[in-house]
């Protein structure tokens, strides 16, 4: 690029049309062979400007753009370096150009070729989707004109066009300053000049205010209630829309139609929920995760929820959006968050869920250990199998499968006595048992995701299964989905795990107080079950009722085991402990069964007989 033309008789008009440098007709007249035109006849006012065979209508240097018309026959150059933007019928194109395909700095390097030689000029970078790169030249704010040439950027008086300066306006090199008016001067916005006041009677000019002050307090008032009056009727005609648009009529339908639903679930009053929420203050948001925002709200009746704004949804899974919300309200597992009901008089549909107080499993694992406080592995399994059972309920006790899609530690929540409750259905799917489910956007949380689902894009049980194995890993671990090794490489835990289990290190790399409460069949089992749910294969992955099945197992054994240790201290006791002080003991250990630092074994087979009571 030549940034200085070697003539000074470059011929500059063709026709009506003005040819800039650095565009040029002649040898000498412009930067690169790039910018050279044709004129097909200098002297006649009929001349036109070429590109090639195309013709010029128009150019704008400062825009670095030019306009210009191809024939039938042609076909635009998708290689030619000035190609540019296809913006008309395939006949007029409007094409923008770059000075060089350099970035700024790289031209900034090479003076001599760099295109921006005017004073009071700048470098912009450009680019268009796989057209072309590079940079060009415009003037600085305040200034306008050639910035390819010297001097071509010329300071603008902005005194001359309409701005903000309520005075007297003094024009500055690229910019302009503003003093107020004289005393005994106004500015006059029609003549954009300070003008003389004009002086009236004191008096008139008193009752004038007067009458004009208690005329615009009036009409303040008047429009304050009128506005505000028309802005409730607004809201309420909007909530009305919103409730038709969500399918409010075939929600109240299906609640209808079911009594179970129709005492479990309630459609909430956006006012009722603005009212628990405090007008969802911000104060009040206990969670934010991919699928929406979480409120804490207490309601009317002192219940304390939990109230889920979602992300915009698309129009057309509205209708299944009300179906899910039917089918999960009929739910009632202990180990699944509750949904008490919905608000659908808002743009998305809001849902209120149970409040569970403890935060989730994934908190407590990966909490700082500073506190004192860390879940024992007892914990730990039992809040696996009720997981487990819970996802089992889901995919096949359910009056229709619901797969979760985003099965991870963080929407494991545990209540205050640290039960477990599955939660975030933001992803979950309703399918039919006689189909599967293919997806065509990517849901879930890396780490936690199903390789299989990037291959076939089917969604099945299995793809919950593969994210409970990695929850599993875990728990065994104490360490996070994607973690960071002492080398500082990223990595998976999945493939971490499956890597060293498959060359039999497993205790080298298992917490070390799982370690020590945990027995060597249950880390090796737990490890073992991991190992199978974290399979590449769906096919070869066992079903979430196997799973819960062998966590049963597990457990099973370990509250025996514990129950023999009882009785083998009690045998220990002193004769001098009465059999109603062995009572109390007893008693006081199912007092302290959910505390943080519970691990003793009577509390295990306390908790395990209520799990086993309830039905899943």
């Amino acid at each position: 690029y030549n940034p200085t033309p070697s003539r000074a008789d470059c011929i500059r008009w063709c026709g009506n049309i003005s040819v800039q440098f650095p565009f040029g007709f002649e040898e000498g007249c412009f930067a690169t062979e790039e910018f050279r035109l044709n004129c097909t006849n200098m002297t006649s006012s009929d001349a036109m400007v070429m590109l090639e065979e195309k013709k010029v209508i128009n150019m704008n240097v400062e825009e670095a753009t030019f306009d210009l018309t191809i024939p039938d026959q042609q076909r635009w150059d998708p290689v030619s370096p000035l190609n540019g933007l296809l913006s008309g019928n395939g006949l007029f194109l409007s094409v923008k150009w770059v000075a060089a395909h350099l970035s700024c700095a790289e031209a900034q390097q090479n003076r001599s070729g760099y295109a921006c030689v005017s004073a009071n000029s700048k470098c912009v970078e450009v680019s268009a989707e796989r057209i072309y790169a590079g940079y060009l030249c415009k003037c600085s704010d305040g200034f306008r004109g050639n910035p390819y040439i010297q001097s071509g950027c010329r300071d603008i008086n902005e005194c001359l066009q309409p701005n903000n300066c309520k005075g007297i306006c003094h024009n500055t090199k690229g910019s302009f300053s503003c003093t107020e008016c004289p005393r005994k001067t106004e500015y006059d916005p029609i003549k954009m000049q300070c003008t003389k006041i004009k002086q009236q009677p004191l008096l008139l000019g008193i009752i004038i205010g007067m009458s004009c002050g208690s005329s615009i307090l009036l009409l303040s008032f008047s429009i304050v209630f009128l506005t505000r009056k028309w802005k409730i009727n607004v809201q309420k005609q909007l909530r009305k829309n919103y409730f038709r648009k969500n399918q409010g009529l075939l929600l109240e339908m299906l609640i209808s139609s079911d009594e179970t639903a129709n005492e479990n679930t309630k459609i909430f009053l956006l006012e009722e929920l603005e009212k628990a929420t405090n007008n969802f203050d911000p104060t009040r948001i206990v969670g934010c995760g991919g699928h929406g925002m979480v409120y804490k709200g207490i309601l009317s009746d002192q219940r304390v929820v939990a109230i889920k704004k979602s992300k915009v949804i698309e129009e057309c899974e509205i209708s299944q959006f009300i179906n899910e919300v039917a089918v999960l309200s009929q739910i009632n597992h202990r180990n699944i968050v509750k949904l008490f009901g919905c608000c659908l008089e808002t743009e998305v549909p809001l849902l209120v869920y149970d409040y569970v107080s403890s935060g989730s499993l994934s908190q407590v694992l990966h909490a700082d250990s500073s506190d004192g406080f860390s879940l024992s592995w007892s914990d730990c399994l039992r809040i696996a199998l009720e997981t487990a059972g819970a996802l089992s309920y889901l995919h096949s006790s359910a009056a229709i499968s619901i797969f979760h899609r985003d099965v991870k530690s963080s929407n494991i929540l545990l209540d205050v006595n640290y039960t477990a409750k599955v939660s975030d259905f933001g992803a979950s799917r309703l399918v039919p048992t006689d189909q599967t489910h293919i997806v065509t956007n990517v849901q879930g949380t890396f780490g936690y995701l199903d390789p299989e689902y990037f291959h076939t894009r089917q969604l099945n049980e299995k793809s919950d299964v593969y994210s409970f194995g990695v929850v599993l890993v875990e728990l065994l671990l104490r360490m996070k989905p994607v973690f960071t090794s002492e080398s500082g490489t990223v990595k998976s835990l999945s493939n971490y795990f499956l890597q060293e289990f498959k060359d039999g290190r497993i205790t080298s790399i298992v917490n070390s107080q799982v370690l020590e409460e945990a027995t060597d069949e249950e880390v090796n089992s737990v490890a073992s079950l991991a190992d199978v749910c974290l399979r590449l294969h769906g096919e070869e992955r066992p079903t979430m009722k196997q799973v819960e099945t062998e966590l049963q197992t597990l457990r099973t054994k370990r509250v025996k085991s514990c129950q023999a240790d009882l009785r083998n201290e009690e045998r220990m006791l002193p004769e001098s402990l009465t059999q109603r002080g062995v009572i109390a003991a007893r008693q006081d250990e199912r007092d302290n069964l959910h505390s943080r630092d519970s691990r003793r074994c009577y509390s295990l087979e306390c908790e395990f007989m209520a799990s086993a009571s309830l039905p899943r």
